[in-house]
């Protein structure tokens, strides 16, 4: 997984990338490519 300062890139590497807040951390999870998978801060 990837720890990115902005998400924007990391959402539109793929189509099926999907930004979700968990616990109060922003995640970008891919469940097509697993390999997308990014948090941010």
């Amino acid at each position: 997984m990837k720890v990115v300062n902005s998400l924007r890139t990391a959402k539109t590497r793929h189509r099926a990338c999907r930004v979700v807040r968990r616990r109060g951390r922003v995640y970008v999870i891919n469940k097509m490519r697993r390999k997308f998978k990014a948090r941010q801060g």
